[in-house]
Formats: C-alpha cells, structure tokens, sequence
C-alpha cells in the first residue's frame, strides 16, 4: 500500500518525438525505466507521449488542441493543484532546439517552449522538479528555477545541440546501487544527476570523443545551475563570486522513493522534516562563523525539534 507521502506525489513522464527511428528505442528504455521507478514510489503518474491516445490524434483538427501531446501536457499541468503536500517531478525524454531566443522541447506536432512551461507552472506552489534530458535544455533552467525547485538540465548551454546520452545514463541510475553515493539504501535527486553525470563523462573519455553536453542542476532558485564537477561526493565545494550557496542542497533530501522513515510521516511532517534538515545544513555551513558554544546551542535546539518530527512530544 502506498504510503501517504507517495500518495501525494505526481509524476509526469513526457516522451518525446523520435526525431531519427533509431532514438525510438532509447526513448523507450528511459520511459519504462521511469514509469518502474513511479510505480515503485507508488506515484501518481502520467504518461504524455507519442503513442498514447490523446497524443495520437489527428493534429490536422486544430479545434481540438487538447488531443495533441502540446495540449495534453498544458491541459495536465495546467491541471494540478497548486499547493499541499507532495513534489511534482516532470521528467522529459527527448530532443531539444534552440533558436538563439527560444529552446523548445520537441513532441509529436507542436513542441513546448520553455516559455510555455514556466507559464504553465507559474502557479505552482508545491516542491518542483522538474528534469529536462534533451539537448539545447539549458533555457529551461533560466524559465523554470525558482523557490522549492529543483530543475535539471542535460547541458548548460542551448548551443549544445548534439543528442544527449545524459537521460539514458539517469534512467540507468535510478535503482543502480553504485548510485546510492552515502550508502542509505535511497536515491536521492541528487545522487541520481551526480551518477548520470560522472557516467556521461566517462562515455566520452573511453570512446575519445569531445564531450557535447555538460549537465547542470539549480535547486537554489538563482537559475545559474551548478555542474556536477563542483561536487566534492555529495557537497558542491567551489565558491561563487556573489557568495550564494550553491545548489545541491535540496535535492540531496528529496527522493522519489521514500525511505522508510518517510513513509510514516505525514505529508505536513515530511514537509517539517526537509525545512529542519535545510536550517540545519545551513547552519553546518555557518560553522566557522559561529562561537562555538553557540553553534552547538543552535544544532542542539535543530535536532530536538527534528527528534520531534518522529516522535511527537519528544
């Protein structure tokens, strides 16, 4: 039985056009490798792609935009509650273009922009993610970040145009022990980029290539994004100029599946526990900064009131 966290959970899978029938397999792999993930979460999930009913219909009847994947994603979207418990994490499929203004994620007839979705979305008030595989993704990062959202990219720039092996090395992550970095027998959102993009990487060192996509993820809301080669393990270890913390943060403490702590908690607990663990994890990185008595007053205080989460009244 699903617990009442996953329960609360919407998982959107977007499966993109072809393009060349030779991607059609990828594609096909990644989708059921996400759609196993969802049903093991015990998610609410939606499936947009080109072989489904509302996708497949006639895009020639313009009158009836809803039966296309474009209408079917906005009408799905558009659709969702817009704030209480439990993330929405769309994951997208694909190829991507950039037009030097505009990136476009491509379906089946119509493609969606990254102007479009950020419209789509701008009344969302719950936790986002949101994971964009395509080439030319990076605008998407730039339309979509924001507060409680964690947007992941295949490339940091919309130039990079060439097809991405990013999605198929995340598909490949999300139940592969060597991507469970701490060993907490859970994937988290960040694990899940870190291992996609160290396996991206290694694809183009063996087989000599000149790599043509370079991952990024933001989960800080500044829409900059953070490649995964300023991660030191599970922590983002360079500096940025304007002295905002770097992403990484969040999405190290969000997972699809949850563990089995979380599904004892309530939707309302969960969302106390992920504000608890982001002040505490802020106030690590205020260490030096801090008496020392007072850091560890500070932390003692964190914990007590996390304790509490578990066993209220403790």
């Amino acid at each position: 039985m699903a617990s009442p966290i996953s329960a609360a959970t919407r998982v959107i899978l977007v499966r993109g056009a072809n393009g060349e029938p030779e991607y059609a397999p990828k594609f096909d792999a990644q989708l059921e490798a996400w759609k196993k993930v969802a049903a093991m979460a015990g998610a609410q999930t939606i499936i947009i792609h080109e072989g489904s009913p509302a996708a497949a219909a006639d895009t020639k009847d313009t009158k009836v935009d809803e039966e296309t994947a474009h209408g079917t994603l906005k009408k799905a979207l558009t659709a969702l509650p817009p704030e209480g418990p439990g993330e929405i994490w769309i994951v997208m499929m694909g190829h991507g273009t950039w037009d030097g203004k505009e990136a476009r994620f491509n379906l089946e007839g119509p493609d969606v922009s990254a102007t479009e979705l950020a419209e789509w979305l701008k009344r969302v008030r719950r936790p986002l993610v949101v994971i964009n595989t395509a080439s030319c993704s990076a605008p998407f990062l730039n339309a979509l970040a924001g507060a409680d959202r964690s947007i992941i990219t295949a490339v940091r720039s919309g130039s990079e145009k060439n097809y991405t092996r990013f999605g198929e090395y995340l598909a490949a992550s999300l139940t592969d022990p060597a991507a469970d970095y701490d060993q907490d027998k859970q994937w988290s959102l960040l694990e899940w980029f870190l291992s996609a993009a160290a396996r991206t990487v290694e694809f183009y060192k063996t087989e000599g290539r000149i790599a043509t996509e370079h991952a990024l993820i933001d989960d800080n809301g500044d829409g900059k994004g953070t490649p995964a080669e300023w991660f030191q393990g599970l922590q983002a270890v360079k500096k940025t100029r304007d002295a905002i913390p770097l992403d990484g943060a969040a999405a190290q403490r969000l997972w699809l599946i949850p563990d089995d702590g979380a599904r004892r908690l309530t939707p309302d607990q969960l969302a106390e526990r992920g504000r608890l663990e982001t002040e505490i994890a802020t106030l690590r990185a205020r260490k030096n900064s801090l008496k020392e008595d007072q850091y560890y007053q500070l932390l003692e205080t964190l914990m007590r009131r996390l304790a509490a989460v578990y066993e209220p009244g403790s």
